[in-house]
């Protein structure tokens, strides 16, 4: 009967390209009692936004179905029902907007819904207009907010207080009936299953479980690509999921078993550990720079050991460290805090320049979040641009080489 939807965007503006992130449709009965409840995250195609206030990573994103693949079974949860939501305007203009850019007009204008924050003012007059503020004043407890599934949750609770205060039936019966019969586009139902937010619990697995043991494998794999791929990677001691699907492929293409893989990474950890070796000494800040290095390969403080044992006794020449110069080029991309007119003039007085877009001259993208899939960042990935996260980027300032 009723459809509680709430979704979670890139921004507050469909004229300004954002779009929505994740999506959630809580159907109710006659009476607000849940039937059935559906949340997905959707992939924008671009970069998120406010990350700090949906909370939703470009690595969730990034796998998750756009919302072409998702069309076909958001109608199928929205027709024949009354679209509900808490301030219906926004949420029905980004629906709309959605829909519209794959060609299809859909009846979810805010006049053919229900808006339980408009209803308030008849049933919860002293309330706030945000959803929390009329549970509160509903007597209801508080809910996650910025999560698409617990506001369509406590949007449809909010409707079951109100049509507990109603007659019966409610004063917009109308509407319910005339949502029965309206025409929806007749959109194919894809079997894309739906991407919920991970527990921040959960973890990625470790990409080299991805790898297969070949047979025979390569005795002395010279895969320089792989290991610059690499040097770009760690460059912020992180390896984003973008970059573990890079490694992944890198070494699905050069024909890499998993055995060959963990032999580069044993080489390259005793690279970093010659380097840290250069002046005789390893200080404890080295030292644990090369155990998170080794962690992020899936090696272990017994690598390290071994990696530093080789270090001392067999000095040699190492694999060039990669470091910001002055006159390097950097773009940043993302929602930068603080703002990024802040970080590019601090660039700019550490003898850096700064770009608006990535071109093949651009030696570093730094980005809000490194999986991120906005145009720069697709950009940097088409180049071999390495992308870092702000606070790598900090540190790499410290170490900046002074103009000779």
């Amino acid at each position: 009967m009723y459809a509680v939807v709430d979704v979670e965007t890139t921004g507050t503006k469909t004229s300004w390209h954002d779009r929505i992130v994740e999506i959630a449709v809580v159907r109710v009965d006659e009476y607000g009692h849940v039937r059935d409840e559906w949340c997905t995250v959707v992939n924008p195609d671009r970069d998120l936004g406010p990350q700090e206030i949906h909370g939703i990573t470009a690595a969730e994103a990034r796998r998750a179905p756009s919302f072409a693949e998702l069309a076909g079974q958001i109608v199928e949860r929205l027709a024949g029902h009354a679209i509900v939501a808490h301030n219906l305007h926004f949420d029905a203009g980004f629906l709309t907007a959605e829909f519209g850019k794959l060609g299809y007009q859909v009846p979810i204008a805010a006049g053919r819904g229900l808006c339980t924050m408009q209803l308030a003012a008849h049933f919860l007059p002293t309330a706030a207009r945000s959803l929390q503020a009329c549970r509160t004043a509903a007597g209801l407890p508080a809910h996650r907010a910025h999560s698409a599934l617990h506001d369509a949750r406590a949007a449809a609770e909010l409707l079951m207080h109100y049509l507990r205060e109603s007659a019966s039936p409610p004063p917009w019966a109308p509407l319910v009936h005339e949502a029965r019969r309206v025409a929806w586009p007749d959109l194919p139902v894809t079997g894309v299953a739906p991407v919920t937010r991970r527990r921040p619990e959960d973890r990625e697995p470790h990409f080299l479980t991805r790898l297969v043991d070949r047979l025979p494998r390569l005795r002395d794999p010279r895969a320089d690509s792989y290991l610059e791929l690499l040097d770009h990677a760690l460059l912020d001691r992180h390896i984003s999921v973008s970059e573990a699907d890079q490694l992944v492929d890198t070494a699905d293409r050069l024909g890499l078993a998993r055995a060959d893989v963990e032999l580069l990474h044993r080489q390259y950890l005793t690279s970093l550990a010659a380097i840290a070796f250069e002046d005789l000494i390893v200080t404890a800040d080295e030292r644990r720079d090369l155990d998170s290095v080794a962690g992020l390969l899936g090696l272990t403080g017994a690598d390290v050991e071994v990696a530093l044992t080789v270090a001392r006794e067999a000095p040699g020449p190492t694999r060039t460290s990669w470091r910001l110069n002055p006159g390097d080029t950097v773009v940043f991309t993302g929602s930068m805090n603080p703002s990024r007119e802040i970080w590019e003039a601090d660039a700019a007085r550490h003898g850096l320049n700064t770009g608006d877009n990535v071109t093949k001259k651009t030696r570093l993208l730094v980005a809000a979040d490194p999986d991120s899939m906005s145009g720069k960042a697709k950009k940097a990935r088409q180049y071999g641009v390495p992308i870092v996260h702000p606070s790598a980027y900090k540190a790499m300032l410290k170490s900046l080489v002074p103009a000779v």
